[in-house]
């Protein structure tokens, strides 16, 4: 089987961007569980998708799909800037354009831009498929990556006009293959407590704590089961084959009412 690897389409996105860091044999997918999908039925051996922005935070579809749908692992992490662009049609200027149109995450991130040239904002699939609708309207803008120009024949008329500079997603690459440590390693967890009372989460941390293990990463999500019931996502330091590692697994496991975990995988530099 050829090493295909899926992301989350179409090119000319900042998925895409990230995917051409793993190899050029890609595969564009138009939802994140169709990505997964992909590596669970065999089209790809690896996937790649967003989950989480400096910014906007978690990506919940991504979260929500390896709590509850798809045994992969994680083997990898990209983390790549988002320089957000104004993308027109060539001649357009900033006085001509009614509409700008991009990914609902694009739009949140340039909300000051917007309001500021009073532009009227719609949401699209992706940033790359918002650039294709504007081809040929020059009262039309998208926001996007510079590639999504490029393939449409487009221009940047104004370049970072995200609200805030340290603007960084970061993407994971999954798989049904393991990994070996590398002895720089990140582990990521979901878990939930047993029921809601006080001292239940801390509890937990406590095992971290107790190995002198750091924490990268914590974050909840409604686990599908009523209010007030919560998934805890958490990445930390180590792999899940390092002694230490093994304990803190063992001791979290029995004090959870839900436990997997994700995979081990080297910390992106």
């Amino acid at each position: 089987m050829e090493e295909m690897i899926s992301f989350l389409g179409p090119k000319g996105t900042f998925s895409h961007e990230a995917a051409s860091m793993l190899g050029d044999d890609l595969v564009p997918y138009c939802t994140i569980p169709a990505v997964m999908e992909s590596i669970v039925s065999n089209q790809c051996v690896k996937g790649i998708v967003p989950i989480e922005n400096s910014i906007e935070g978690p990506v919940g579809i991504t979260l929500d799909s390896l709590a509850h749908e798809f045994d992969l692992n994680i083997v990898g992490e990209i983390i790549i800037s988002i320089n957000q662009n104004l993308i027109v049609n060539p001649g357009s200027k900033i006085d001509d354009i009614k509409d700008i149109y991009s990914h609902q995450q694009a739009i949140s991130q340039c909300q000051s831009f917007i309001r500021e040239n009073d532009i009227q904002p719609h949401y699209a699939v992706s940033t790359a498929s918002a650039a294709k609708s504007i081809v040929g309207d020059k009262s039309k803008a998208a926001i996007g990556h510079s590639k999504s120009a490029e393939l449409y024949g487009l221009e940047i008329l104004e370049g970072n006009i995200q609200d805030m500079d340290n603007n960084e997603t970061r993407f994971i690459v999954l798989s049904k293959e393991d990994t070996n440590p590398t002895g720089n390693d990140k582990t990521s967890i979901i878990f939930s407590i047993y029921e809601d009372h006080p001292g239940s989460l801390y509890k937990i941390l406590g095992i971290f704590e107790k190995y002198n293990i750091n924490l990268t990463k914590i974050e909840s999500r409604p686990s599908k089961q009523g209010l007030g019931k919560y998934l805890f996502f958490v990445d930390f330091y180590g792999h899940y084959k390092d002694d230490v590692i093994k304990k803190i697994i063992m001791d979290v496991e029995d004090n959870t009412y839900f436990f997997k975990v994700l995979g081990s995988y080297p910390e992106f530099k």
